[in-house]
């Protein structure tokens, strides 16, 4: 690999618009600060309100009579549109800036959020799911562009700590709070969607009074072609992150459609706070974990990422053969570990080597990666849970991310090899 190690790059210094603002503009306009926790939250926010419907699919099950393979679909479909905004919307931001395309998002996710109110059937959950992903495809690259933008120049890495740690965090607030709802509060179904669409509305508000970081550029109808373009100095790098993202995301792909089953079928826990609970327990332990080792050099990370997504996985999937919820628990917990551990090393790094006018499609590349991974094996799984069943598919699954682990292990050993980074050099 060709020029310096990702641990010793920089953020550029951020890009200024195009021309001075008007003074009573400048007022209206949130100060770099507030502006860089404003889009944090966002994010998580965004984050939250993707992993929400989980619990709510055993819910959705019972009441519409649907297969394991239908609920898998509709957990597919988020990230089919998350994907196709990703491929077409990833560089927008680029030329028309962060505030339009954050606003649009925003706008969009609302209406996801009023669709999943009056959903009645399969048709309509499907509907709000695939508009929800296109909001959060289009939202989650200008988010992360916007922050590596406002990074404060005395944190360096900050811009990539809550880029690598926001998702697992969100994820794990959406669901467990969502599990809560259903649990103790009224109409379950509803009231959880009620409470994300205020904080959009709020979201909305200020985030309207956003800075603009970017510089207006011609060429954005030409960037809404499909595409998956990576700048030549970064290709080596995002390649050699390419195992731990597969294997990470699969595992959370996982969590997130099956989970709850699996809580149920398997292990008899009909609560609905246990079901929101299997998926924080895979990102709470995430988020906590990107937080502990901000400081740790990447390819430090990255090796003990993989070895406790490895050995997590085994755990777990030794609980669900031998019926034991402990060692499930457990195995997840460790797990988590291991995912928080290598999103904040891969998106972290991702976030710091791009020029300004490469993040927004560099991050849209890596996400892509993600959440194929996210998706496409929990589909497969659906699948076959309707004809194998739940037990059997989850230990397949399992084996089959373990062996993604292993995979992960050998490609940092040979990037160690090839490339040995200065040591005590920090990430994040």
């Amino acid at each position: 690999m060709s020029g310096p190690a990702p641990s010793q790059l920089q953020p550029t210094t951020p890009p200024t618009t195009d021309r001075p603002a008007p003074p009573e503009e400048r007022r209206r306009r949130l100060s770099r600060p507030v502006a860089f926790a404003s889009l944090a939250v966002v994010f998580v926010l965004f984050m939250a309100a993707s992993s929400a419907p989980s619990p709510l699919y055993v819910v959705y099950q019972q009441e519409w009579h649907f297969s394991a393979t239908t609920l898998t679909t509709v957990f597919a479909v988020y990230v089919l549109g998350m994907i196709g905004a990703l491929l077409v919307l990833g560089a927008l931001s680029d030329h028309l800036g962060r505030r339009p395309v954050l606003l649009a998002a925003i706008t969009l996710e609302a209406v996801s959020m009023v669709l999943f109110l009056t959903a009645g059937n399969v048709g309509l959950l499907l509907t709000a799911r695939f508009i929800q992903g296109i909001a959060t495809g289009a939202a989650m690259t200008t988010i992360g562009a916007a922050l590596s933008d406002l990074n404060p120049a005395h944190a360096p890495h900050r811009a990539g700590l809550v880029t690598g740690t926001a998702p697992t965090f969100g994820l794990g607030l959406g669901s467990l709070g969502c599990g809560l709802l259903i649990e103790y509060g009224p109409h379950p179904t509803r009231l959880v969607y009620v409470l994300l669409l205020v904080a959009l509305v709020v979201a909305g508000a200020l985030l309207s009074a956003l800075p603009e970081t970017s510089l207006r550029r011609p060429g954005a109808a030409r960037s809404l072609q499909p595409r998956l373009r990576i700048a030549p100095h970064l290709r080596a790098d995002l390649l050699s992150l390419v195992p731990i993202l597969i294997a990470s995301w699969a595992l959370g792909g996982l969590y997130l459609s099956l989970g709850p089953s699996v809580a149920v079928g398997l292990f008899g826990l009909s609560s609905h706070v246990v079901g929101g609970l299997v998926v924080t327990l895979l990102t709470g332990p995430a988020f906590l974990t990107a937080l502990a080792l901000r400081g740790w050099p990447v390819g430090r990370t990255l090796a003990v990422s993989a070895t406790l997504l490895l050995v997590g996985t085994a755990v777990a999937l030794t609980g669900v053969e031998e019926h034991s919820l402990a060692s499930a628990a457990a195995g997840t917990a460790i797990a988590g570990v291991g995912f928080g551990g290598s999103a904040l090393a891969s998106f972290g790094t991702l976030a710091r080597i791009a020029r300004p006018a490469e993040r927004s499609e560099l991050l849209s590349v890596a996400f892509v990666i993600s959440y194929l991974a996210f998706s496409i094996p929990a589909v497969i799984a659906g699948i076959a849970a309707t004809h194998a069943g739940l037990k059997d598919t989850f230990v397949t699954y399992a084996a089959t991310v373990a062996a993604l682990c292993a995979l992960a292990l050998l490609a940092q050993r040979l990037r160690a090899t090839r490339t040995p980074a200065p040591a005590g050099v920090p990430q994040a």
